[in-house]
């Protein structure tokens, strides 16, 4: 007993920041199941008894693994949904239910399809009222739920406003069902779906706050770092309407069902220092020495003993202190990883570098996602790497072909056009399948799939861009791979499932280059999903040479970031300072894709051009390092290695 009692008090101690019940999962699969299994033990429960449960469902990428998992009990396990009633949390206004993005259209093909629910007891609200209408369907609704005694158990997640529902900043606490308008943030985060944000509809009708708190259970669900700081502020902040989702600590029955990911920026894992003793290894303690830098403002050699006992970290001064010999190990630990010579420096000790000195001249591979992240995220690197006569290769993994504008489709095929009859040739043809791209053009839907020749014109901008960033920097025509790996060649913003055929195609590449380096994107906050599906193709491709191929073992893969946002100081193995005049030439590579300079298609949330984003970043890693007590530089691009 004595045992238990201290193993809660201890957790007690740990989540003190936090306002309300938190469970953390290894991954957003294990998540989705325990949740799934909730669910289906409350139906099971509830049928036992003769009697109806009523769930309140959210749509959106988060409950697709709790739909999956409900569908396969369903199936092999005799889960039935005969009993169940269902009213979903919100759907876009105007919209018509059989349009692609319409929430009537997500819960057909993500569940109601595939179960035996009666879909007379299915609610979701109706996006095709006229707008006189919408007010008596929204008391409507709520009589409903009443009528049934309320939600027995409401699914959640949340948006990177804090909205739960479309209940956004400035909703209140006992709002009920009604028509809201969205977020720009919110509509940003949309406009994929939508074939851009000018196609997302402004208003959408949504439970209130005070309807989703009247649950008998709700249960929050967020998933990767992209969602850690919204999550941090709604279950360690202040109550705001600010944070809709603050409104929920309120609550007796609500749990924040979390990945490792979007737990990462609670207290108890960012700074665990702050609320319990810890097994300080190296890891843990650079970050926690780098952390109480810049929270005292102060470089780590002039950290005192001062600062470590009012920071909670006391237990790290006397464990293994003196502090200043403490500070000196994790000075030279960051200053170890500063480097000129990314791919080794000849004939140097290395012992203390983030990179070999042999082989000298070393053969490697950046592998590019879209066919700018190369010279976005490392573009100094790569042509440092060219510059101090690496063999370097460069493989742009997917066309890209969906981030272009349509406008730039017409403005090259009339190119085409007037290149052809200048040299005396017959354009007729062309001129023609130009006329049908421009009715298609013209007359197309928000998402609506490119036509083949559309797809490939748009790929072909893509390419030749590439072509001249990677020229710009340096590498031979015959290093410069296009993968078009099928997983993406879907024309639509939603890819397919990674195939075999990316894996051998990939695998076939290093096959043939046989790099001892592998730069690979690490920058999975990447809005699109494109980074990590990328990543895990290079991973799992090395990965099976390993068993069979002996220079895999002397391959080392770094990964790279930039496009969306860096590393933190504390995890960078490897940094490379650019000079003034590199920052122009890292700067002139970028400005070689045209077609996402000024505007791209897909910006994600930051409205900066990506060489503008890119530079800032590179600054702010430089100034960290500074701050930190290093030397000055214009800027820096940084990597980690990943050990595969």
């Amino acid at each position: 007993m004595q045992a238990i009692f201290m193993a809660r008090l201890n957790l007690l101690e740990e989540t003190r920041y936090e306002k309300l019940p938190v469970s953390v999962y290894a991954d957003q699969k294990t998540a989705s199941l325990a949740v799934a299994a909730r669910i289906a033990k409350l139906i099971r429960d509830k049928q036992s008894l003769g009697q109806q449960t009523v769930l309140g469902l959210a749509t959106g990428v988060t409950p697709v693994g709790v739909y999956a998992e409900l569908i396969r009990l369903h199936r092999e396990e005799g889960l039935s949904f005969r009993d169940v009633i269902t009213f979903n949390l919100d759907e876009y206004y105007p919209m018509k239910p059989d349009a692609v993005q319409s929430y009537v259209t997500f819960m057909n093909e993500n569940l109601f399809d595939h179960v035996d629910i009666d879909k007379s007891k299915v609610h979701i609200p109706d996006g095709t009222l006229a707008l006189d209408a919408v007010a008596a369907f929204c008391l409507d609704y709520e009589k409903q739920l009443s009528e049934l005694g309320g939600l027995d158990l409401q699914l959640l997640g949340i948006g990177r406003t804090g909205h739960i529902g479309f209940n956004e900043p400035g909703s209140a606490p006992n709002s009920g069902t009604r028509l809201v308008t969205l977020d720009d943030l919110t509509r940003r985060d949309a406009s994929r779906d939508f074939g851009g944000k000018q196609n997302v509809p402004t208003k959408a009708i949504t439970m209130g706050v005070g309807t989703i708190f009247k649950a008998r259970e709700i249960i929050l669900m967020a998933w990767s770092a992209k969602k850690a700081p919204i999550v941090r502020k709604a279950v360690e902040g202040e109550i705001s309407g600010e944070v809709p989702a603050t409104f929920l600590q309120l609550s007796d029955h609500v749990e924040f069902v979390l990945d490792e990911g979007a737990a990462s920026d609670l207290t108890r894992f960012d700074t665990p220092w702050l609320v319990k003793d810890c097994v300080w290894d190296n890891s843990l303690k650079k970050k926690a020495v780098i952390w109480l830098s810049g929270t005292v403002g102060k470089p780590i050699l002039k950290l005192t003993e001062e600062d470590y006992n009012s920071h909670g970290m006391a237990q790290l001064a006397v464990e293994q202190g003196p502090v200043y010999n403490i500070n000196i190990d994790i000075f030279n630990q960051v200053q170890h990883t500063i480097t000129g010579w990314p791919g080794g420096k000849p004939g140097a000790d290395d012992s203390q570098r983030p990179e070999r000195a042999e082989p000298a001249r070393k053969r490697s591979i950046v592998f590019s996602p879209h066919p700018d992240d190369d010279v976005i995220s490392m573009g100094g690197t790569f042509i440092r790497l060219v510059d101090q006569g690496h063999d370097v290769h460069v493989a742009y993994q997917t066309s890209g072909n969906t981030a272009v504008w349509d406008d730039d489709v017409l403005r090259y095929v009339e190119f085409a056009i007037d290149f052809k009859e200048s040299v005396g040739e017959d354009a007729a043809e062309l001129k023609k399948l130009y006329g049908e791209m421009r009715h298609f053009i013209e007359n197309k839907l928000p998402n609506q799939i490119d036509t083949q020749e559309i797809r490939n014109v748009k790929g072909f901008i893509r390419k030749t861009e590439a072509i001249s960033g990677a020229r710009f920097s340096g590498v031979p025509d015959s290093n410069i791979h296009f993968q078009a790996l099928p997983f993406y060649e879907t024309g639509k913003t939603k890819k397919n499932a990674v195939g075999e055929e990316d894996i051998l195609l990939t695998m076939e590449l290093l096959q043939k280059v046989k790099p001892q380096q592998v730069f690979a994107a690490g920058d999975f906050a990447d809005p699109n999903g494109t980074h990590i599906v990328c990543f895990n193709i290079i991973l799992a491709a090395l990965q099976r040479l390993k068993e069979t191929e002996d220079w895999v073992k002397d391959c080392w893969m770094w990964l790279y970031r930039g496009a969306w946002h860096e590393f933190a100081t504390h995890e960078i193995e490897m940094a490379v300072p650019l000079s003034p005049a590199e920052v122009i030439r890292k700067r002139n590579a970028i400005f070689k894709h045209q077609s996402q300079k000024d505007r791209p298609v897909f910006p994600g949330d930051d409205a900066r051009e990506f060489w503008v984003r890119a530079e800032d970043r590179n600054r702010e890693t430089a100034v960290c390092y500074d701050k930190l007590g290093m030397a000055e530089y214009a800027a820096m691009e940084a990597f980690v290695r990943y050990k595969f």
